[in-house]
């Protein structure tokens, strides 16, 4: 599995996966110019896109792929809210899986205060690689088998979240909302010891918050307790 981030975090997430025969993007949450340029001008190769949730960090550019000729494939709930129409929309269902070229997609609902939230897991019938691909919840429910790539939301730590609170970086009536939004250290490494991670290759840490994350402390953490390669997004 090829994986390139092209863009991660609060100001926008962008990422494309590659089986070496269908090229997909999950997510499109900064300008359209900025992810052509990202792909060398060549949008057209990609066979699909992936959206998340309704937040602009995540689906910017998706009305602006569509007419480019992209397929885009997002929960109703994140069509309404965004007011996405044309051909190119195609509406999916959690639980109910699709293809996109060689991959099979089976989206998940998630935790997040948007409509209709989804992660994904992504199967190539080419190389039997399975990726695990979810950003901003704070749970997941489900369980893997078969992993070889976890791309995930890994977006603060408690501890540095109360500390940001007694110096005064963020007002405290905002942490319920964050806590109950989006995935912390302590979730995110509750959530690879439920899982099966035998043959997983590679972690991606997506989406670290400015304030109140450690991108040093997190990547060891997770190194530590799974022995694989782990990349910070």
């Amino acid at each position: 599995m090829e994986i390139t981030v092209i863009a991660s975090g609060s100001t926008g997430n962008a990422y494309r996966i590659s089986d070496g025969q269908t090229a997909v993007l999950l997510d499109a949450g900064i300008p359209l110019k900025v992810i052509q340029r990202a792909l060398n001008f060549r949008v057209r190769d990609l066979s699909g896109c992936l959206i998340t949730h309704a937040h602009g960090d995540h689906v910017k550019a998706a009305g602006d792929l569509a007419k480019a000729g992209v397929n885009i494939y997002t929960s109703q709930g994140t069509i309404d809210a965004c007011r996405l129409s044309g051909h190119r929309i195609k509406a999916v269902r959690a639980l109910e899986e699709f293809q996109v070229g060689t991959f099979a997609v089976l989206p998940f609902d998630v935790q997040h205060d948007a409509p209709d939230p989804l992660g994904f897991l992504i199967t190539s019938r080419t190389t039997g690689e399975k990726l695990l691909y979810f950003t901003d919840t704070y749970y997941i429910k489900y369980r893997f088998e078969g992993l070889t790539h976890i791309m995930g939301e890994c977006n603060y730590s408690m501890d540095i979240i109360e500390q940001s609170v007694r110096n005064g970086y963020i007002p405290p009536e905002l942490v319920p909302r964050l806590v109950k939004s989006h995935m912390s250290l302590e979730h995110f490494t509750d959530l690879l010891k439920a899982n099966d991670l035998r043959h997983v290759k590679q972690i991606y840490l997506l989406h670290l918050s400015n304030n109140n994350s450690d991108a040093d402390r997190f990547k060891e953490a997770v190194q530590r307790l799974t022995g694989t390669e782990v990349y910070v997004c």
